[in-house]
């Protein structure tokens, strides 16, 4: 699949500082692609130069097979974490100076219909909700009909309800053949929006692929979990492999069948058990060392 940006070695130094150390990436066209990871890991600092508003300090980055140029930034859109709006104007207005800044714009109709406008046209940009504002972010973002749009941890601050509205918009933004490059520290955001990541932890790129493909790489088994009142002590001498939390107790075991047998003829109370597969948020600690 062809690439619609991707890096070579792509390295950023500051001041005594290895932001980002020799990063390759290879992002195909239609695709939501995630980068996670820590805060300080480099992520910031990578998006930064996928933007082209940060300059790497060596290493190159390609946009559809060419070096970064005034193209790019016609074709791209960007919805910062923070954006500064004009203050005193509606969301149409707000649309419509947008507008006026490219040479290739989506109908205004359009880009109302796809990000939800209609309620809220006429609404001061001062008074809109946090879903509501984020809603025109991205419509800002895709004014110019980007192929490859950058969303930088869009839904932070949002309520449950209006972060899974914003899903249900970054789908059908990707249903379009656009591409997506999202950031976020919302493990299940990243689950269900994106069709590969790469997570990065000290300037590089420490795991990468699908999501369900890093997730059976690293877990073959699944995790029981059980409250200590219920466990008791004699759970401990059975030879499992145990993890001890506040209230409970997690059992890791690819043989299922054996453990809960093992557990009941040892007088384990299973009433409350409670079994789970492994998440992107037990993958997320476990690669970057955030455990340790």
């Amino acid at each position: 699949m062809t690439a619609i940006i991707s890096t070579s070695n792509l390295v950023k130094h500051y001041t005594g500082v290895v932001a980002v150390d020799g990063i390759s990436l290879s992002i195909p066209k239609g695709i939501c692609f995630g980068l996670l990871g820590p805060n300080g890991a480099g992520k910031t600092t990578t998006i930064e130069m996928l933007e082209g508003i940060n300059l790497p300090t060596s290493g190159s980055i390609l946009y559809k097979g060419e070096p970064l140029d005034t193209r790019y930034r016609e074709e791209v859109g960007i919805q910062f974490q923070h954006t500064a709006l004009q203050e005193f104007l509606t969301v149409r207005e707000t649309l419509e100076l947008f507008e006026r800044l490219y040479h290739r714009t989506i109908p205004l109709a359009e880009l109302v219909e796809l990000c939800s406008l209609h309620d809220i046209l006429n609404r001061d940009t001062r008074k809109l909700s946090g879903g509501q504002r984020q809603r025109l972010l991205l419509a800002l973002a895709l004014v110019n009909d980007p192929d490859l749009i950058f969303l930088d941890e869009p839904t932070t601050g949002l309520d449950p309800q209006a972060r899974r509205n914003f899903w249900d918009l970054v789908t059908l933004v990707k249903s379009r053949n656009k591409t997506i490059v999202l950031t976020t520290h919302y493990m299940e955001e990243a689950y269900a929006l994106c069709d590969e990541i790469a997570i990065m932890d000290k300037g590089r790129i420490v795991s990468q692929g699908t999501p369900a493909q890093l997730l059976s790489e690293h877990f073959g088994d699944v995790v029981l979990q059980i409250p200590k009142a219920d466990a008791g002590a004699r759970v401990f001498e059975l030879g499992l492999s145990i993890v001890e939390a506040a209230d409970f107790v997690e059992i890791r075991t690819s043989r299922l069948h054996y453990t809960l047998q093992q557990l009941l003829e040892n007088g384990v109370n299973l009433d409350r058990l409670h079994i789970r597969s492994w998440t992107l948020e037990d993958l997320f600690i476990n690669v970057t060392g955030l455990s340790k």
